[in-house]
């Protein structure tokens, strides 16, 4: 709160919140916690795959919801929008690219997934590596991506929506918040985070609608929309300077190659590998998937959520828009000094065209009900952070360092790793506050295009191509590691210059946008990973049973005399199962593999789905590109 004192003018509210605002938040939150109970009542959580894959019976609805609210955290809610003020529509694309990874991961990677029995990401390359190198790399990876870019973005977010809608201080909401959000997490286990998500993306979506309904109706509805936003420019400029025009090209989602600030090649090719790393590697998102009770269900969650991303554009992106067509001062602000007055940071603050439209536009009680929402899409994002945060930690470091754990030790030391993450996350605000650029949504998506693109690239040649092997894995990681983190850190060194400040960054930022860099971090990680893997001797045949998508088997475990399940004895994978699995996998894998079977029927409908929307997706495409 270093700048708080003299911006704390600017924070108070323009309506004052109604008895009937707190009213709808106190029973929404009474009904979140009940619905956390009642749902970590029914699954038997103390088991390992209980408490952490929610029992493997979860229904296409809620996995499909809870896909969809994961990644639209209230992070999303603000960044969209705000990226939505400052640029126009293009953004869009990050949304609509999700249904072709998704379907990816229905039909490609959880069959394979599912065949190898694993929980976590990072134990998958193992088993189809070996070694103990990548796996610990990843976790740790994941760990560091989640505080950076989720956890602690989520954070300040939601922190600044209340600060925008309430005046309350930043860290009394934010502590409050996690407190909350902790308590179920630990309580509940990933059946509780997946039911409380289908709850809150049906009022996250409903509540969007509504006011998205009430932002088209300011403006006279959506033909006006280009001309007004065309129109929107602060009164407040900087002499000689361009920047506080909006962009021509708002209302088009393909931009131009070089000059163009989401260019098109970049939202085509560089988006595909970080939403195929999010979408079908990421802890977060295909633990999801894995929870359900047959591959259908997975099939029809990931559809499910792809026609829910079709959404974002009109309910998220555009009243952004409209937020900076009706208060140009405040979300459009680009003198430096104004908009420190107005938000806090002085690299421009678009950040809160959706909180303020909330706060200008719902009658009262309905404006209770978004902010309980925006604080529930927070705790949304949080717990399933948290929820797979602590798996990985407890699955992958815990059980190297202390290979005898029990499963009471497990679950305990799932239960403290939370803790510790929430402690980091709380100190990490400060130094996120001091450092927000000027769009949120930018700064999450620039990070994951350094770090995640050579993870992408060693998950696809690990699944599609038997010859990759360990060296040449853990080297492309390593190289891609090197690139992505000098990159990064000319970014830290050379942040982008304010408006009217002649650009003298290395040509290595100011001409190669993240996106594009992504294509090429991850065709160059690839290329290390092949040239390492023909090198050095390929993997054994054993070691790739059940583990590529070319050495799939399908048939069902028999169950064996002591009553836990074994594989047929033609696919005995003496190499994983017999010196890596305890028993216990061998459960999981049986388990596992009885998913992996999908009735013809079932089967045939979800193509044919899958077909109807990717048509839909392509004509939304042409339409708006």
């Amino acid at each position: 709160m270093m700048e708080g004192n003299s911006t704390a003018g600017s924070f108070t509210p323009v309506q004052q919140f109604s008895v009937a605002d707190l009213v709808v938040v106190v029973l929404y939150f009474s009904l979140n916690v009940a619905v956390g109970i009642w749902s970590s009542c029914r699954v038997n959580r103390n088991t390992v795959s209980g408490y952490f894959l929610a029992g493997r019976d979860m229904a296409w609805w809620p996995i499909g919801a809870s896909l969809f609210a994961s990644s639209e955290g209230s992070g999303l809610f603000i960044g969209l929008a705000g990226t939505g003020a400052a640029g126009g529509i293009a953004v869009t694309g990050f949304e609509w690219n999700a249904t072709y990874a998704l379907l990816a991961l229905a039909w490609v990677f959880v069959p394979v997934y599912l065949s190898s029995g694993i929980v976590t990401m990072p134990e998958y390359l193992q088993r189809r590596f070996g070694g103990e190198r990548i796996r610990m790399y990843l976790s740790s990876l994941s760990l560091l991506l989640s505080i950076f870019t989720k956890i602690s973005t989520d954070l300040y977010s939601g922190a600044l929506f209340v600060q925008v809608c309430l005046g309350w201080d930043l860290y009394l909401s934010t502590v409050l918040m996690l407190v909350v959000t902790g308590l179920y997490t630990i309580a509940g286990g990933l059946a509780a985070v997946i039911y409380t998500d289908a709850l809150q993306t049906l009022i996250m979506v409903l509540g969007a609608i509504v006011l998205a309904v009430k932002a088209f109706n300011e403006i006279g509805g959506y033909p006006n929309l280009e001309e007004a936003y065309l129109k929107a420019v602060p009164s407040k400029i900087v002499p000689n300077t361009t920047c506080h025009l909006p962009r021509a090209d708002a209302m088009h989602l393909f931009r131009d190659p070089v000059s163009g600030d989401l260019p098109w090649t970049g939202m085509t090719f560089g988006l595909s590998i970080m939403a195929t790393w999010y979408w079908c590697t990421d802890q977060v998102i295909v633990q999801r998937s894995l929870s359900a009770k047959s591959l259908s269900h997975a099939k029809a969650g990931s559809i499910l959520a792809s026609y829910l991303k079709m959404l974002p554009l009109f309910v998220i992106i555009m009243p952004g828009m409209i937020s900076r067509v009706l208060y140009p001062d405040a979300v459009a602000c680009v003198d430096p000094e104004e908009c420190a007055r107005v938000c806090g940071a002085t690299v421009g603050c678009s950040n809160i065209a959706y909180p303020k439209l909330v706060v200008e536009l719902m009658p009262s009680g309905l404006r209770g009900l978004m902010i309980a929402v925006m604080m529930a899409a927070l705790m949304s994002s949080l717990t399933s952070i948290f929820n797979s945060s602590s798996t990985l930690f407890t699955m992958d470091i815990w059980r190297k360092l202390r290979p005898g754990a029990g499963e009471r030790e497990l679950l305990l030391v799932g239960r403290v790793i939370t803790v510790v993450l929430v402690a980091i996350s709380v100190v990490w605000i400060p130094i996120l506050q001091s450092s927000s650029g000027g769009q949120l949504y930018v700064y999450i998506q620039a990070v994951t295009s350094y770090l995640a693109p050579p993870v992408t690239a060693v998950f696809i040649l690990a699944v599609f191509w038997p010859r990759a092997n360990e060296q040449g894995a853990f080297w492309g990681l390593m190289a891609g590691l090197a690139l992505g983190l000098a990159r990064m850190g000319l970014e830290l060194a050379h942040p982008t210059p304010h408006c009217g400040v002649p650009d003298q960054r290395p040509w290595l930022l100011s001409d190669i946008h993240y996106l594009h860099f992504a294509v090429l971090l991850c065709a160059a990680t690839g290329a290390v990973v092949v040239g390492g893997s023909l090198l050095t001797p390929p993997p054994p045949p054993a070691r790739l049973k059940n583990l590529t998508w070319w050495t799939l088997s399908w048939e069902p475990p028999q169950p064996s005399v002591d009553g836990t399940s074994q594989r047929p004895p033609d696919g005995s994978c003496s190499a994983t199962a017999g010196s890596q699995q305890p028993p216990k996998a061998e459960g999981l894998l049986a388990a596992a593999l009885k998913h992996a079977m999908e009735p013809p029927f079932w089967a045939r409908v979800c193509g044919i789905n899958a077909v109807v929307l990717m048509c839909v997706n392509i004509f939304c495409y042409a339409y708006f590109a």
